[in-house]
């Protein structure tokens, strides 16, 4: 599902027009967004939970050259799926 399918179908099950679909779904994304760059945890009961990790250093190959190349340590975003969606999934 594309950005604008989710906009039209949060504007046919919500019976607002698209664009202010769209604008919730911006600011919704922008929220998430701005916890997550604060460190916070955004949980969603139901749908899941957004939280940041950290990657260590590490070691890795160039596939190309298979010459060693360092790889610095990174923040990285995690999602775990809640129960009700992973249930809807399965």
């Amino acid at each position: 599902m594309t950005k604008a399918e989710l906009v039209s179908k949060v504007a046919g099950d919500g019976g607002i027009t698209k664009a202010q679909a769209e604008k919730a779904v911006d600011a919704m994304v922008a929220a998430i967004a701005d916890a997550l760059s604060g460190g916070d945890k955004v949980t969603l009961v139901g749908f899941g939970t957004f939280s940041v990790g950290e990657r260590s250093a590490r070691e890795g190959r160039n596939p190309r050259t298979g010459e060693k190349i360092s790889i610095p340590a990174s923040k990285v975003v995690k999602f775990k799926p809640g129960k009700s969606l992973s249930e809807k999934v399965k």
